[in-house]
């Protein structure tokens, strides 16, 4: 493996483990998210865009993400929705945006690349790069942008 599928694969680890031992989506654990989301985004970035196509390789356990959603909805509270940029209307119950629903999708790929990497490592590769391009990396914009909107309010 290169250093940059290395580095790829040590922030998806942070990420998945951050996921996972949450307990309380407190101003801390929000300001390490902030704070990992950019380091993540520079590392997939770093994968390249060479011979990236339009397929994904996973398929997610429904059952799962939806537990996973909505253990994240719940602890993430009034900091989970958000307006999108092309929201129209305001109607405070009504939001298009989910901070737990982008953590969720970004998490199910990045923990499935890792699953793949001892017996696989080319197929979790590909994976990343196709999976951000198509799906998860509209995701990770998403909660960047939310997590510097509430930063920018002190809300975190």
């Amino acid at each position: 493996m290169t250093p940059t599928f290395n580095d790829m694969a040590d922030v998806a680890t942070a990420f998945c483990n951050l996921i996972e031992n949450v307990e309380v989506a407190d101003s801390s654990w929000l300001q390490e998210m902030s704070a990992l989301l950019p380091r993540l985004h520079a590392a997939v970035a770093a994968l390249g865009t060479d011979n990236v196509r339009n397929e994904l390789y996973m398929t997610p356990d429904l059952d799962a993400r939806f537990e996973l959603f909505a253990q994240l909805r719940e602890l993430l509270g009034s900091r989970d929705g958000y307006w999108m940029e092309f929201d129209t209307t305001h109607d405070e119950h009504n939001k298009s945006g989910s901070l737990a629903d982008d953590l969720t999708d970004i998490y199910c790929e990045l923990k499935h690349g890792l699953r793949l990497i001892d017996e696989e490592p080319g197929l979790a590769f590909e994976g990343w790069r196709n999976g951000y391009r198509m799906h998860w990396g509209k995701h990770l914009l998403d909660a960047e942008r939310h997590l510097y909107e509430l930063k920018s309010r002190n809300q975190l």
